[in-house]
């Protein structure tokens, strides 16, 4: 073969076949595509024909055959039809064009060149090809981007420029568009059509050449008949859509208002990020025995009588007995006699338990909304509930809710299945082996099955080290970590206080973003935003939930104590209304570990099997968590209520096949950012040393000169700082005479008007 490819057919050129192995063999150690084999394929066929003729022809009086038949072959076509000249400029535009079809370099040209383009009405521009929006951005216009034309037209400032998405290219084109990148169009398939533009277009208004418009002519485009009613849109151009109202519309900041309904214009789809991603399939999920659940007659007759006979011998009759047969205990409903105190049966349980031979006996006096008294009894013949079960259910796979975690079944065999976004954040608490890790994963999993990368993060805080790095091959999907960060699972404590204020930064951020939005919570933030009503420009973006896992509390608290306790309150206390979600374990829930502040903010609780009635009303602020019989049995405070679940089980290798699925396909360059955290304590001084400046100074000088906004809020938003770093930053500006001093509430006067004065001003200052 090596004589064939060498001698007969490519020659040198042949030794890029062994990229082909080497890529195959990469992919099957790693069990995943890490390099694309058909895209390997092209490159190397494509490259040994170019490189065997380029060598035989380069070396074609060496005694070697360089290239091999084929480049020998190739070479001398070129020389005899071409010549020397014409085959060596073939072979050089067939180099610099393979080099730029695979290292694909951008060629633009400078901003500052900028052709003015007129206004035209010429009739072949409808024949156009058709340009779409790019997908996450909008076409706004800055006020101080428009250039009034010699009419004043009043208002102009209140015009509302609007690109339509179907339309062709505009009739009559208005002003300079600038184009940072060259376009490359790719269709999404499965998502009607859309088409995606990578780059952003901007727009800007600039007075048009005399030649091209007269006056007399732009002053007829534009005049309109100012109505006495509401203004309406009065001028199109083809896709641009001009409106002049009487007055200008007030606006906020950062928000620009779409006048036209949101049907003129494709909703922003976030999860075209990664249109080719695909949710977990059911088949990697195991089922565990049958989904019905087995009940023995003679046992629930027997335990029927022991139950009659037990009350009897304390002289407390019954009027009914029943029975729900439940995956691991049955529960009997007694309607007692007239007359009997429901404190009697109360203080009865230890002796039903006695009678019956039978641990983890649970009575409920009475059953909330059923006037009887319950007695829940485990089952000889526990059935174990499986994860596969619950997704696959209508109730879950039809669900409305923003974050659905399906835990496991009820007593009466009801699945449950609920939105976190509603809880809003959920504790959970357990002795050692009792089930809290498989809990946790029975969470992450519904939340996988269900969520897109784009529309989920998870922060996953794991002290022991072992439990949730599993998840580590999904970091680039659904994870989020600080920046500079090499791992996405925190297992160090001080990581943890600076993740824990990262997020309390990030959720200062999203309330800062809601204002300006004129939004109360994160779905209308979203509607709005994916409605194109925000302007991505101003630093409004489409917003994931977050989930913050914590899978042992009582370690962080032991060895931060403070310093964790207090972020973790904040956002127990704030962080619902933006998607901040959390989710605490712990497997010692004492006082001095779930303090007040923090179950006063988690209306949710999860108790496993515990050691004692004290830790149960820690966590339930009521007794039964100790009576459980482990293995996922738990107790599930929501809304007031306790429901007694049986866990939905979820095994390590079911996990591993989840994560395999979702890591081996295309994920975002690197896992979700959350805003740089820097303790402050390292950063205090008492001056400001320009020769000691903020490592960000330089990008926040950019910053506010390009905005020629001096405000510290500016600086938190766009840069995602704290506000006191924010604050040091801006008053280093003051220091170097880039902004002006502080003014109160209004932002300050930025001293440096362009970027080649400011660029100018920073190396003066070394």
């Amino acid at each position: 073969m090596a004589h064939l490819f060498i001698f007969k057919l490519f020659g040198v050129a042949s030794l890029l076949v062994c990229t082909f192995f080497f890529v195959v063999g990469v992919n099957l150690l790693w069990r995943r595509r890490v390099f694309s084999i058909w895209r390997n394929l092209k490159y190397v066929t494509l490259g040994m024909l170019a490189v065997s003729t380029i060598l035989a022809f380069v070396l074609r009086k060496e005694e070697f055959s360089w290239g091999g038949g084929v480049g020998n072959v190739i070479s001398d076509w070129l020389l005899a039809s071409l010549g020397f000249v014409g085959a060596s400029a073939i072979l050089l535009l067939i180099v610099v064009a393979y080099l730029i079809w695979q290292f694909n370099p951008v060629f633009a040209f400078p901003k500052k060149l900028i052709r003015t383009a007129t206004v035209t009405a010429d009739a072949e521009t409808e024949k156009a090809p058709k340009e779409a929006l790019p997908l996450a951005e909008h076409d706004f216009v800055k006020e101080e981007e428009k250039t009034p034309v010699k009419q004043k037209i009043e208002p102009l400032d209140a015009a509302t420029l609007i690109i339509d998405e179907e339309a062709a290219k505009p009739k009559h084109k208005i002003g300079l568009i600038e184009k940072e990148e060259t376009a490359a169009k790719e269709e999404a398939k499965g998502f009607e059509g859309i088409t995606v533009l990578k780059p952003e277009a901007r727009i800007h208004f600039d007075e048009p050449e005399p030649e091209s418009m007269p006056e007399p002519e732009l002053k007829k485009e534009l005049e309109v008949e100012k109505p006495k009613t509401a203004p309406k849109p009065v001028a199109t151009t083809g896709a641009l859509k001009l409106e002049i109202n009487d007055a200008p519309l007030p606006k906020t900041e950062e928000e620009e208002k779409v006048t036209t309904p949101v049907e003129t214009t494709k909703a922003y789809e976030p999860t075209l990020d990664l249109r080719d991603y695909k949710h977990p399939t059911l088949d990697l999920l195991a089922s565990y025995g049958s989904e019905k659940v087995e009940h023995d007659p003679e046992e629930l007759e027997n335990n029927k009588n022991q139950i009659i006979t037990t009350l009897r011998n304390y002289d407390i009759e019954i009027q009914r007995i029943s029975a729900t047969i439940g995956p691991t205990v049955t529960l009997y409903e007694i309607v007692p006699a007239a007359g009997v105190r429901i404190s009697r049966i109360k203080n009865l349980e230890d002796d039903i338990a006695l009678s019956l031979s039978a641990l983890g006996i649970r009575i409920i006096a009475p059953i909330p909304g059923r006037g009887t008294i319950g007695i829940e009894v485990p089952n000889a013949k526990k059935s174990i509930v499986s994860m596969k079960t619950l997704l696959s259910s209508d109730k879950y796979q039809n669900s409305a809710h923003s974050l659905p975690i399906a835990l496991g079944k009820k007593i009466d065999n009801e699945l449950f299945i609920v939105d976190l976004a509603t809880m809003p954040h959920l504790l959970m608490a357990g002795a050692t082996g009792q089930g809290k890790s498989v809990g946790i994963n029975a969470i992450l999993v519904s939340l996988l099955y269900k969520k897109h990368p784009s529309q989920l993060k998870f922060v996953l805080v794991d002290p022991k080290k072992v439990e949730l790095s599993i998840y580590s091959h999904i970091e680039s999907h659904f994870l989020a970590k600080l920046p500079n960060e090499e791992e996405a699972i925190i297992t160090d404590t001080k990581k943890v206080i600076n993740t824990l204020n990262a997020l309390c930064i990030e959720m200062d951020n999203r309330y800062d973003l809601l204002k300006e939005a004129g939004c109360r919570n994160i779905k209308e933030y979203n509607t709005k935003f994916t409605s194109r009503k925000l302007n991505p420009e101003k630093g409004h973006q489409f917003l994931p939930f977050i989930v913050l896992v914590v899978d042992e509390f009582a370690d962080l608290i032991m060895t931060a104590g403070k310093e964790v306790e207090m972020p973790i309150a904040r956002l127990a206390q704030l962080a619902r209304a933006v998607g901040i979600h959390l989710i605490i374990a712990t497997q010692r829930p004492s006082v001095n570990i779930i303090t007040g502040t923090i179950k006063a903010n988690f209306p949710a609780r999860v108790a496993f099997k515990v050691s004692s009635k004290i830790d149960s009303r820690t966590i339930l602020d009521a007794g039964g968590a100790e009576q459980l019989i482990g293995k996922g049995d738990m107790l599930i405070s929501l809304n007031g209520e306790i429901a007694r679940l049986q866990c939905a089980f979820v095994d390590t290798p079911e996990v591993d096949k989840v994560v395999e699925f979702i890591g081996y396909q295309e994920g975002y360059p690197q896992a979700f950012l959350l805003p740089e955290y820097v303790d402050e304590k390292e950063l205090e001084s008492g001056d400001f040393d320009l020769g000691d400046r903020d490592s960000l100074f330089e990008d926040a000088a950019k910053l506010i000169v390009a905005n020629q906004i001096g405000s510290t809020s500016l600086l938190q938003r766009r840069m995602k700082l704290g506000y006191n770093r924010a604050g040091r930053l801006m008053d280093q500006l003051e220091n170097a005479g880039i902004v002006g001093p502080n003014q109160g509430s209004k932002a300050r006067e930025v001293l440096i008007k362009t970027d080649a004065d400011l660029q100018q001003h920073l190396e003066m200052l070394g």
